[in-house]
């Protein structure tokens, strides 16, 4: 059995010093037999009180406050020391209410304290203490819990940062893995059933081929390394060539106007991986025989489109359109697909 909560320490043992000075108050002061047999059980009942307050929270904290309260209008006219239950009364307001809550409810036990002095016309001796400490207590506590709470929220904001930057790394690196493994392994598959037909009727083309595979398997490996360090691309002018290699290897003619306008390195990255994931649905399920792409500036625009001649369709976006959705969405820019006539993808970014 514990008299507090594990999460505290020996503190609040500390604060007990003020209700052993109403325990001995009657024994050290002329007082009645009356007054000093009730000290007793009083400081039984503030004991409880005291320790039942720590295991409370919110509202219910209000029990030991109002105890509290009630023990110091009992007692104070028989026992002056009787006002430190004023005081830990207001010492708990603190942990139960935020600061104007607790400190309306500071102002109503000094009403109480200051309306029981003026009607039984109390000594200075007993409501000064009561009123004073009772307020320095009191708005020193409401304080310090008001802080408390304040790091413990910004700890848990942190917390929560920190977890939500994980996740999104987490989602970083698959959608990016997918869209340089995608693009790559398609290429690879290309230029592996190339060699296989060329095999027989021409192996130098084969060998050559097979070279290429080696190759392009080799700057996989970087770019997946890369990716995971947080390198996105290797700009627009690299993808251009390595979608032209990719259509060329799908039989696929490109029809190419590029004219990148100054980008930042995110805009550059994003159109980038973007381009690279458009050429790489072209090749997989186009089935199309020619892919126009343009790269221009409107303006606050920069305008990218990747445009074939295939079967087109409304299909449902997948892994790699989603990923690219939201990069361009995360810079303020737009995605439009229309399969009407082929497919026709539009990335708009501002610049």
């Amino acid at each position: 059995m514990r008299l507090l909560p594990k999460e505290l320490d020996w503190t609040p043992y500390v604060w007990l010093i003020y209700l052993v000075y109403y325990a001995l108050a009657p024994w050290l002061y002329p007082a009645s037999a009356w007054e000093r047999a009730v000290t007793v059980p009083a400081t039984l009942v503030a004991l409880a009180l005291y320790f039942w307050g720590y295991w409370l929270k919110g509202r219910r904290t209000l029990w030991v406050v109002g105890g509290f309260v009630a023990l110091g209008v009992m007692l104070i006219p028989g026992n002056p020391a009787a006002s430190v239950f004023f005081v830990y009364g207001a010492s708990f307001l603190g942990k139960a209410f935020e600061p104007a809550t607790a400190y309306r409810y500071l102002g109503g036990i000094l009403a109480i304290a200051g309306a029981e002095a003026a009607i039984l016309r109390l000594p200075p001796y007993s409501w000064i203490p009561a009123l004073v400490f009772s307020l320095l207590v009191g708005a020193l506590v409401i304080q310090q819990c008001w802080k408390r709470r304040m790091t413990e929220r910004l700890l848990l904001a942190q917390d929560e940062a920190q977890h939500m930057a994980r996740v999104a790394e987490r989602e970083r690196i698959g959608r990016d893995l997918h869209d340089l493994l995608g693009h790559t392994l398609s290429v690879i598959v290309l230029k592996s059933e190339l060699a296989s037909k060329l095999a027989a009727s021409d192996p130098e083309r084969a060998a050559k081929e097979i070279r290429e595979v080696e190759q392009i398997s080799r700057e996989a490996l970087a770019e997946v390394r890369s990716a995971v360090q947080g390198y996105r691309s290797g700009g627009i002018d690299r993808e251009v060539t390595e979608a032209r290699r990719t259509l060329e290897t799908a039989g696929i003619r490109m029809e190419a106007a590029i004219r990148t306008p100054r980008l930042s390195p995110a805009q550059e990255g994003v159109l980038a991986m973007a381009l690279r994931e458009a050429v790489t649905n072209v090749v997989r399920h186009a089935q199309a025989t020619v892919c126009r792409l343009s790269l221009q500036q409107h303006g606050t625009w920069c305008e990218l489109e990747v445009a074939d001649n295939g079967r087109g369709g409304a299909s449902e976006e997948g892994n790699g359109l989603s990923g690219m959705r939201e990069r361009v969405e995360a810079l303020g820019g737009v995605l439009e697909r229309n399969g009407s006539a082929g497919t026709l993808l539009r990335i708009r970014v501002p610049v």
